[in-house]
């Protein structure tokens, strides 16, 4: 085994440790200054650090070889191996905490009270119904959902598909003392304009009143 010391060559890069750090890539600034590779730093700058982190996978070993002070090439490799774990085990870290912060997210929206209302209410719509053909099936919310207490509000939109059309449904929604009601519920059908639920389901429950007198 080659056992280079860095104090007596520093241009003369050992090929066993010339190929590509992933400790640089993944870590990319970070690794910089701890390998005293201050080129590395360009990465915060925009545009420049979307090939930076390519760049210091690429050259990073040959930086940082010139840049420290390495006992021998066993000790560099064993440093940068370090690197190249620390930057997976934070990248997982990252990508698991953005995960549970997306589906914790996206859990709250699909069973929130204000879409569950939202979307029973347009597949009762007869008016809904003749648009899009039924049964009525209901897409993924996005949007926001906020509760303090007993009130709250929620402003959401999801698509809606039935056997002829597909559409966008948008709703607002406030929650008073317990219970959500909707203070906004459209319907926007390709071709068709956007029809108010809210008036039409209010049409339909006169029209209930007046068949029940």
């Amino acid at each position: 085994m080659i056992d280079q010391r860095a104090g007596t060559d520093p241009e003369a890069i050992p090929a066993e440790i010339d190929r590509w750090n992933w400790g640089a890539f993944l870590l990319n600034w970070i690794w910089g200054v701890g390998n005293n590779t201050f080129i590395a730093l360009l990465t915060l700058i925009p545009f420049v650090g979307l090939v930076m982190p390519f760049v210091l996978g690429a050259k990073g070993s040959r930086w940082a070889w010139r840049n420290g002070r390495w006992d021998s090439v066993a000790h560099f490799k064993r440093v940068q191996r370090s690197w190249a774990i620390w930057g997976v085990v934070i990248w997982l870290g990252a990508i698991g905490l953005f995960g549970g912060i997306f589906g914790g997210t996206f859990y709250l929206l699909r069973y929130s009270e204000a879409y569950e209302l939202g979307a029973s209410t347009l597949q009762a719509s007869s008016q809904a119904a003749d648009a899009l053909g039924a049964p009525i099936s209901t897409g993924f919310p996005m949007g926001s959902v906020s509760t303090n207490g007993a009130n709250g509000g929620a402003i959401l939109g999801f698509s809606a598909t039935g056997t002829k059309a597909a559409g966008w449904v948008f709703l607002e929604a406030v929650k008073k003392d317990g219970r959500w009601s909707l203070t906004k519920l459209t319907l926007k059908v390709d071709g068709r304009g956007v029809i108010d639920l809210i008036e039409q389901s209010k049409v339909e429950i006169k029209s209930d009143d007046r068949r029940v007198g």
